[in-house]
């Protein structure tokens, strides 16, 4: 056998493919190593606190039916109504959504696939940066996304550069418009074992 054409085969049988609005999307590069751990990072947070409550956090890029025209696999996602939850994916707006930017997912993430989740009814939605370590909080006011904060993990090198005024003003944790209880550490978002 042609080794080009295994690699080839094998590459086809990896992609992903996503609808949307009506379009197929074919996305060619599977997630990395980084992206990976912190999606993990992000579904344990949520898998923790919600353990034994009514909403459910879920992940390994689930099919979602948003609507007719619209099939995405997000990174992670938080439903409140079970109902929603079927065999085959979920079927409605998440009321929370992560996508973990990529290279062939950056451009769908902060255009078609943000406005429809908007249009759909998502209640917050995060875009997530691997590199630089930033995660963008939207929330949905009258069937629009409002960018409500980002919060940046700073490196340790730069916080121990700056004035003590803005030191102190540095945002380590954040916390989900969803659960009042619940605070999210960026270092815990960003953990990396290596």
């Amino acid at each position: 056998m042609d080794e080009n054409a295994a690699y080839l085969d094998d590459f086809i049988e990896k992609r992903l493919e996503e609808v949307i609005d009506g379009e197929l999307v074919v996305i060619y590069a599977r997630p990395g190593t980084i992206h990976n751990f912190i999606v993990s990072n992000i579904y344990c947070l949520f898998a923790n606190y919600l353990y034994g409550k009514k909403s459910e956090p879920l992940g390994a890029r689930l099919a979602l039916y948003l609507d007719k025209n619209n099939c995405f696999m997000p990174d992670m996602m938080v439903i409140c109504d079970p109902d929603k939850i079927q065999p085959d994916g979920v079927h409605g707006a998440p009321d929370l959504v992560v996508e973990v930017l990529s290279p062939s997912t950056v451009k769908n993430v902060r255009g078609r696939k943000m406005a429809a989740y908007a249009r759909c009814g998502v209640r917050e939605y995060w875009i997530v940066s691997p590199n630089e370590r930033f995660v963008e909080v939207y929330r949905l006011q009258e069937g629009s996304f409002i960018l409500y904060d980002i919060y940046v993990l700073h490196p340790d090198w730069q916080i121990a550069q700056m004035p003590d005024e803005e030191r102190a003003a540095v945002v380590t944790h954040f916390k989900c418009s969803l659960f009042d209880d619940l605070e999210i550490f960026l270092e815990d978002i960003f953990y990396l074992p290596f």
